[in-house]
């Protein structure tokens, strides 16, 4: 038997589609598999030693979503808490423990360092869980198990990342209780594809799926789409990178959804990159039911968009605007203050312009979680010893080691950077503001950071559904 356990407790409460699909494909495969969902436990602990009391797996997953909450002024690093659970399970059985998920794989060795766990599966780990569960009963070649990571004689061993092309992936979506976490979490997700082979330098994406984009076949999405509607689902939110990347895939997908008429059940939001983008894939993603889209803008300024090395110019950001507002589509323009060469200049050009376009809401995001292997790790190198770099800022001594939530910040930005952007908005209730550490102590931030938001929560509790940023845009608004 194969045992997942789901390690996320964040609120609100998110469905771990990974652990769906995975447990999915293991049943799939011909093997017993159960959940252990310490998300929707109030006594994680009890739930443990309840369940492997009465159970004796072959093997134990463990899913791991986040290495850290992101957010520089709590700078909340999740690692130890995964190695204290890890060190509970390991007293109530005596299976092998493997760790996957997003935030595992970017980080896969390390992760598998510190905390003493037998396996880890970098990528993708629908198919690679079911190949070392097989190994585990037969020969335990492991070298055969693509995305593995393994001890043996005191090393430890990594194949190359599980990144299966082309994506197929299971569409029951039976193996997790969708419903609660609906009712509890506002939302579920679905995945249309995985991988990027975009270049933003501050993305972590290409290290835990790959830069290679892999593409499910609209129907395959849509039978996903339509399990969940048959479970009482209403909102989805896609949990693509970018949808519209490439833009005639999202097109098939909306074409797909249209022909089925599962917009008229299914309200649903996406992130998209503010290139390709057009009229056109516009009326059709209204049609197909979709009635929020979260871009990634990062700047409207010329020299911040060349620095994040993205595509798009301060106009395209307007069209996008106008293209939703004509098809009825809630729109979000996400932020990104503080990158290399940031100024008080550029951050006043930027939120000048976000103003005159009038999306329904910006996050104004400040400061960048730098990754290792990412072109923001070379350009931080690149400015020398990073122990006495002024942009860095972080909640821990000695070496700069990345693998601890580490944020570069432009000192240009004085050394109250959260005050300058905020001086900025001057109250404009369209943008979520970035929090001040001091807030943050206080308890006064009013930010849209997700993790273990009680206002969110609490609004979730008693009615909204949607995107987190529309839930919030709607609690300023009504």
């Amino acid at each position: 038997m194969l045992t997942l356990i789901n390690t996320n407790r964040m609120l609100p409460p998110i469905g771990p589609i990974g652990l769906d699909y995975i447990a999915g494909s293991a049943e799939r495969a011909g093997i017993d598999v159960e959940i252990v969902d310490l998300c929707m436990s109030d006594n994680p602990l009890e739930m443990l030693e309840g369940y492997f009391a009465a159970h004796s797996p072959q093997l134990v997953g463990i899913s791991f979503r986040n290495t850290d909450d992101c957010f520089w002024p709590s700078a909340r690093c999740f690692v130890p808490d995964l190695a204290e659970t890890i060190s509970k399970i390991r007293k109530m059985t005596d299976a092998p423990i493997v760790i996957g998920g997003v935030g595992f794989s970017i980080f896969a060795r390390r992760i598998v360092e510190y905390t003493g766990v037998d396996f880890g599966i970098c990528g993708d780990g629908e198919q690679a869980i079911v190949s070392l569960f097989n190994e585990l009963q037969q020969s335990r070649w492991f070298e055969r198990v693509e995305g593995l990571i393994w001890r043996a004689k005191g090393d430890i061993y990594s194949n190359r990342p599980s990144w299966p092309n082309p994506l197929s992936l299971p569409t029951n979506r039976d193996q997790i209780d969708n419903t609660a976490y609906f009712e509890k979490g506002g939302q579920c997700g679905l995945e249309t594809k995985r991988g990027c082979d975009r270049g933003c330098i501050y993305c972590a994406d290409h290290l835990s799926k790959g830069a290679a984009i892999r593409l499910r076949e609209p129907s395959e999405v849509a039978d996903e789409a339509q399990s969940l509607i048959a479970q009482g689902i209403e909102v989805l939110h896609l949990c693509d990178a970018e949808f519209n990347i490439p833009r005639k895939h999202a097109y098939a997908v909306c074409e797909e959804f249209i022909r089925r008429s599962i917009g008229k059940s299914l309200r649903w939001y996406t992130y998209m990159a503010v290139l390709p983008f057009d009229a056109e894939l516009a009326k059709a993603m209204r049609k197909a039911g979709c009635i929020g889209i979260n871009f990634t803008g990062d700047s409207a300024s010329s020299l911040m968009l060349k620095t994040y090395n993205q595509p798009h110019n301060k106009d395209d950001l307007a069209r996008a605007v106008r293209w939703c507002r004509d098809n009825d589509i809630k729109v979000m323009i996400d932020l990104l203050f503080g990158g290399p060469g940031e100024t008080s200049e550029t951050v006043s050009e930027t939120v000048d312009f976000i103003k005159q376009i009038d999306p329904d809401c910006a996050g104004a995001s400040l400061g960048i979680r730098v990754y290792p292997g990412t072109p923001m790790a070379n350009i931080l190198a690149n400015e020398g010893p990073a122990e006495t770099n002024s942009n860095i800022h972080r909640k821990y001594s000695g070496p700069v080691d990345l693998f601890q939530p580490t944020f570069y910040i432009s000192e240009a930005l004085s050394s109250q950077p959260a005050r300058l952007v905020k001086d900025f908005i001057a109250g404009d209730k369209r943008f979520f503001e970035p929090t001040e550490p001091e807030a943050l102590e206080s308890g006064q931030s009013k930010d849209h950071n997700y993790n273990d938001n009680l206002e969110l929560a609490e609004a979730i509790k008693n009615g909204q559904r949607g995107a987190y940023w529309d839930i919030l845009r709607k609690l300023r608004t009504d």
